[in-house]
């Protein structure tokens, strides 16, 4: 990768980090005075034995995230952080990424630093149970039961098409297919 291949200007990059690693190249990143960005997730993970809920925070892309710089001035500087494995490239140099990649993502950042997700149900929705003795199952969302994390499914895998009260959790919509 030659540095005059590379342009004069501040711009988004994609910075593929060590595993496990986004947060240490996100924070050492920041230390050099890079502008960097680092999307989550808040990841609800559902134990199918006790039934308990829990919350944790994920990378949006694991192993990636986007750093703006001169990459002129400071490629070799990034690419040396600790927890970076490289900065992608194509050719002779980084590709850089739009700015409309980097506002959409900032855009659906919410007020705690997560990207918000899209997985309001709306009656109609075809899900998926994916824990519990219904393992597998596919059903379509009829609403959620008042004062609880319940929700209420028409189970259509069997013959027998029969309302179902199941934990909100324990479902995650399919994709429509047309």
């Amino acid at each position: 990768m030659t540095i005059e291949s590379v342009e004069n200007a501040v711009r988004w990059y994609v910075v593929h980090t060590n595993p496990k690693q986004e947060q240490r190249a996100y924070e050492n990143l920041r230390a050099w005075g890079v502008d960097a960005l680092s999307p989550k997730l808040r990841a609800r993970r559902f134990n199918e034995f006790s039934g308990a809920v829990s919350y944790l925070s994920q990378p949006l892309f694991p192993r990636y995230i986007f750093a703006r710089f001169n990459a002129r001035k400071l490629l070799s500087k990034v690419r040396f952080t600790r927890g970076v494995h490289k900065v992608l490239s194509f050719g002779d140099g980084p590709v850089p990424v739009d700015e409309g990649v980097i506002e959409i993502i900032h855009s659906r950042i919410d007020e705690r630093g997560f990207v918000k997700g899209n997985d309001d149900l709306k009656p109609g929705d075809k899900v998926l149970i994916k824990a519990g003795p219904l393992r597998n199952f596919v059903g379509v969302f009829e609403g959620q039961v008042k004062n609880s994390k319940r929700i209420s499914l028409l189970l259509t895998t069997i013959s027998y098409q029969g309302h179902l009260v199941v934990n909100r959790d324990a479902v995650e919509r399919l994709a429509v297919t047309a």
